[in-house]
């Protein structure tokens, strides 16, 4: 894991979007995972203000969501589906052919998941999956537990998820969630993992030991040989 210490949220949004538009230079059709929030909000905002740097932006760039809270509407202001849908696809202009991601609403939670799974074996591997980090260490609906899976599934939510500031502003309120599994993530080819928020000295310092455990899926990430860690020094 590469570590970026930067000495603010600004600072860490703007290293990591300089990182991840290199590699865009490289090539522009490339996947990417796309996690949501506050984390790595920044990020995107300077991912957009780029798009004249990089016009094959609205020809070939695709997109995956990593997760969705459950049970939620698709149209609901705080999902996660209109956070990508406001803040990523429609600035870039990206098709919705390009797009992959969980429906909140569907009747069959298993059956979807089965369905994003099937449609990233096809379309993958991930080439960059962009993360933030739970306060309970979780990435994605990925939860610490006594094992975590490896693919995309149904997802029962930590109390630390079901008080997070989207859940707060939900008309209704998820008890599970969809998510890729730890096995989609490591596929990925290089990972960005964002460090923010109030809150995380603790699970910080825990992931900074590098010891690898199930209570701390981010910790998975040390097994990774590409990961860029950007870290927001004023919030820890």
């Amino acid at each position: 894991m590469q570590l970026h210490y930067c000495s603010d949220y600004e600072a860490m949004s703007q290293k990591a979007a300089e990182f991840l538009t290199s590699e865009l230079h490289e090539r522009s059709d490339r996947l990417i995972c796309t996690a949501t929030g506050n984390s790595p909000l920044g990020l995107y905002e300077h991912l957009v203000s780029f798009k004249e740097a990089l016009p094959d932006y609205s020809k070939s760039l695709r997109f995956i969501k990593l997760d969705e809270w459950g049970g939620i509407p698709m149209t609901d202001p705080n999902s996660c589906e209109v956070f990508v849908r406001d803040k990523i696809l429609m600035p870039l202009e990206i098709p919705k052919e390009r797009y992959l991601g969980f429906t909140s609403d569907c009747e069959e939670p298993e059956v979807e998941c089965r369905r994003i799974q099937s449609e990233l074996e096809q379309k993958g591997p991930i080439d960059i999956c962009i993360l933030g980090l739970g306060k309970n260490g979780h990435i994605g609906f990925n939860e610490p537990a006594d094992f975590l899976l490896p693919h995309c599934h149904v997802a029962q939510l930590s109390e630390p998820s079901k008080k997070h500031q989207m859940v707060d502003r939900l008309s209704t309120k998820p008890d599970y969630g969809l998510t890729l599994g730890m096995a989609d993530i490591l596929s990925s080819k290089k990972i960005i993992l964002l460090i923010t928020g109030k809150g995380k000295k603790e699970v910080v310092n825990r992931l900074m030991t590098q010891e690898v455990s199930s209570q701390l899926p981010a910790s998975f990430l040390w097994l990774h040989p590409h990961v860029h860690c950007y870290v927001d020094n004023s919030s820890m």
